[in-house]
């Protein structure tokens, strides 16, 4: 077998992802599917810590008429009903792992500590974020891009509902087309709805690549970390 191209990923996971088919809540063969493809990556000696969204309970922009603090706060929340359903799935296959949260719930989790995560990938333990960034007005792409920065991943796997970027909606236009290799320049550029500008922008400054892939087939995961080409790649 060929050697995996990456040492340490960091796999964002929309929270949509995780609802499957249902599109909202949680779907139990999906999460126990995600589970499996990555104790695949342990099995390769691959370091991985995660990030999940919580599109599938909670969006900021459902609270009409919130303030948007509140309902940013509500939407942190909703990743750690993901993160811990994620670390359950991950130990009933006996994959050890972490929920670190960048709001203190000690009962629960262990506060997030940079340092504590990076030697938990490094005893090979899976290491979930959860509740954002702590801080309202940034998404969970940008908390993608800021943890990936600071536990020196190689690479962000990006997982969506769809497999690739397009340069509109493939589900609403047969006429969208495929983009397999982007720079960051061109994703800000054209506006494209892959991360937040400000995900974006903090990849580029720190030359984080991104793969954008779908999780149609459960192994993309694994062809992406020995470097086959699926999905989107953007870099420089």
């Amino acid at each position: 077998m060929s050697k995996p191209l990456y040492k340490r990923v960091l796999l964002k996971l929309s929270g949509e992802a995780l609802a499957g088919d249902k599109g909202f809540g949680l779907d139990t063969d999906t999460v126990n599917s995600i589970a499996l493809q990555i104790k695949d990556l342990l099995a390769l000696d691959v370091e991985v810590a995660v990030v999940v969204g919580g599109g599938n309970f909670w969006r900021g922009r459902a609270g009409e008429g919130m303030d948007r603090t509140t309902a940013d706060y509500m939407g942190m929340l909703a990743t750690v009903i993901n993160s811990l359903a994620l670390q359950d799935a991950l130990e009933n296959v006996d994959v050890s792992t972490r929920v670190q949260t960048a709001i203190e719930m000690r009962q629960i989790a262990e506060p997030y500590i940079r340092r504590r995560a990076v030697r938990h990938l490094e005893k090979s333990r899976i290491v979930i974020f959860a509740a954002g960034t702590g801080n309202p007005y940034f998404s969970t792409d940008t908390t993608a891009a800021l943890r990936a920065a600071e536990i020196e991943a190689e690479v962000i796997l990006l997982a969506k509902k769809v497999d690739a970027v397009y340069d509109k909606d493939p589900n609403e236009h047969e006429d969208a087309k495929k983009f397999d290799e982007l720079s960051y320049i061109d994703v800000l550029k054209l506006g494209l709805k892959v991360m937040d500008s400000t995900a974006t922008s903090l990849c580029m400054d720190n030359k984080i690549p991104i793969m954008v892939f779908g999780l149609d087939d459960p192994e993309n995961i694994k062809k992406i970390i020995f470097g086959e080409k699926i999905g989107t790649y953007i870099h420089n």
